[in-house]
């Protein structure tokens, strides 16, 4: 049984731990709207890029003339640090369902992984990951982590020939709930690139442009590649910190709750003393009106 000084250091050390929960979760706040902030300025950036490829198509029907990829890289984004619930078990569960889903008979799937718990999780569902990646410490940090991952592709590319590329994270929704996504990169969608070349103009001047075919259109899909793998990190990470959020809200909960049982264990135990004090107090007062009686 738990004395008063056991009770005491128990009480101490869960009004820390809710002070380290307090200062997580005003961290994660903070992380959530910067990441969130990233990812809607990138509806610009993807706006710019996706006119360009519209200019371009509106007078050149897209073809690709290359051969049929034999492997594919599957890039699952998580999480290096833990606090976080379900966040990467959902998105390797998503990624196991999805790539099921997908014909792939004919290539060879590798696993990137952005975050080291994650990667544990790939090795353990998916036999292992190919490249280990770390995440961004910050919003200012995620375009050095995509010019990694852009060369990267580059020389694997280049050793064993065409190579398809699908990402996989956590978006968030409102408040501290994400969801799922998988977003195809390479090759490009053919179906995507013909509804760009046949919109509409959104303007009265048609584009006018110089530069050749194929020099322009593979910048522009190196851009598209760069956007949409900015928006994985961007948005992944928004996630994290907003399922981060849930679960402090839930260890807040919890440790108030643990505080409260405590005290009142605490208070408990100490009224006991003190009534037991009492009655010997009012025992030996009684035994000594005992004694002068007689």
């Amino acid at each position: 049984m738990d004395t008063l000084q056991d009770l005491n250091r128990k009480i101490k050390s869960a009004k820390d731990l809710l002070t380290v929960v307090r200062t997580m979760k005003s961290l994660a706040a903070a992380s959530i709207h910067q990441y969130e902030k990233a990812v809607l300025s990138l509806e610009h950036y993807y706006r710019a890029v996706e006119l360009g490829l519209r200019a371009m198509l509106l007078n050149h029907t897209f073809r690709t003339d290359e051969p049929e990829s034999k492997s594919m890289v599957a890039f699952i984004f998580g999480s290096d640090q833990g606090l976080a619930g379900q966040f990467n078990d959902r998105i390797i569960d998503f990624a196991g369902r999805a790539l099921a889903g997908l014909d792939h008979r004919n290539q060879d799937i590798s696993f990137w992984v952005a975050g080291a718990k994650t990667a544990d999780l790939v090795e353990e569902f998916f036999g292992g990951y190919e490249e280990l990646f770390l995440l961004p410490s910050s919003v200012d940090t995620i375009t050095t982590h995509v010019q990694e991952a852009v060369l990267k592709l580059e020389a694997r590319r280049r050793e064993y020939g065409e190579t398809g590329l699908a990402l996989f994270y956590n978006a968030p929704l409102t408040g501290s709930s994400y969801k799922q996504e998988m977003r195809p990169l390479l090759p490009p969608d053919e179906a995507w690139l013909s509804n760009l070349g046949t919109g509409r103009w959104p303007g009265r001047s048609l584009p006018f442009y110089r530069t050749a075919w194929p020099e322009i259109f593979p910048a522009l899909i190196g851009e598209y590649l760069f956007v949409s793998l900015f928006h994985g990190y961007a948005a992944s990470m928004s996630a994290e910190n907003a399922a981060r959020l849930s679960s402090m809200h839930r260890a807040e909960r919890n440790t108030r709750e643990m505080i409260e049982d405590l005290t009142f264990r605490h208070n408990s135990l100490r009224q006991e003393k003190i009534d037991e004090e009492l009655l010997e107090v009012v025992s030996g007062f009684e035994a000594l009106r005992s004694e002068e009686q007689w």
